[in-house]
């Protein structure tokens, strides 16, 4: 379970990859410190969805974690999720933004370069995710997604989810970025992969390792 005060250096995402039950979902927030929990459809129908979240939404507030539904914007406010993330390019990101953005979270991704990160974050998103879901299939993160995230913290306010690798120890060179947050999937929900000893195991490691932000 979390503690009633976040730690003052880079937290984690987790993101649910395609199959697995949402009992080790819950699981995984049993290891500590979460921040949020991000639901990609996976390639399920509206309805198996739905109730996929509905089982873990209350878990993970019980927890303490944000629930941030991906691309389903009916889905998120049915299930009271916490957040949209969007990625489907400027025009819908702004549209979403106007509509949902005083009511819940808003945050986008899907930039490959600085200057996609920068129109992106023109419309003020609540965070800006730097990577690709499902593809964190190598022990590291990948390089692209290190530097943009490490150069998106040094200059721009918005924070930043940075995808993480396979690896557990990989958080480490996420954190050292100076990103606000690293997201873990395969690392935590791989077949064979304990979730909560690798939430657990991610936390020892970002506390010893990461940087502290300022207050």
């Amino acid at each position: 379970m979390n503690d009633a005060t976040p730690p003052n250096r880079c937290r984690i995402v987790l993101i649910a990859p395609p199959g697995v039950p949402a009992e080790r979902i819950s699981a995984a927030f049993e290891g500590g410190d979460v921040a949020s929990l991000i639901l990609p459809e996976n390639g399920m129908d509206e309805a198996s969805f739905q109730a996929f979240a509905e089982q873990i939404v209350p878990a993970a507030h019980a927890a303490g974690i944000a629930v941030i539904i991906a691309g389903d914007t009916r889905i998120a406010g049915r299930v009271q999720a916490d957040g949209i993330h969007v990625e489907a390019g400027k025009a819908e990101l702004a549209e979403t933004i106007e509509r949902f953005q005083a009511k819940m979270m808003v945050g986008t991704g899907g930039a490959k370069t600085r200057d996609d990160a920068l129109e992106l974050g023109e419309l003020r998103p609540d965070y800006i995710f730097f990577g690709r879901f499902g593809y964190d299939n190598k022990p590291e993160p990948h390089p692209r997604n290190l530097s943009l995230g490490q150069w998106w913290a040094d200059v721009i306010q918005i924070p930043c989810i940075v995808m993480a690798g396979s690896d557990i120890a990989s958080v480490e060179a996420v954190a050292a970025t100076g990103a606000e947050f690293v997201a873990l999937s395969s690392a935590v929900f791989a077949g064979g992969v304990d979730p909560k000893m690798a939430v657990a195991s991610a936390n020892a490691l970002l506390d010893e390792t990461a940087p502290r932000f300022e207050d």
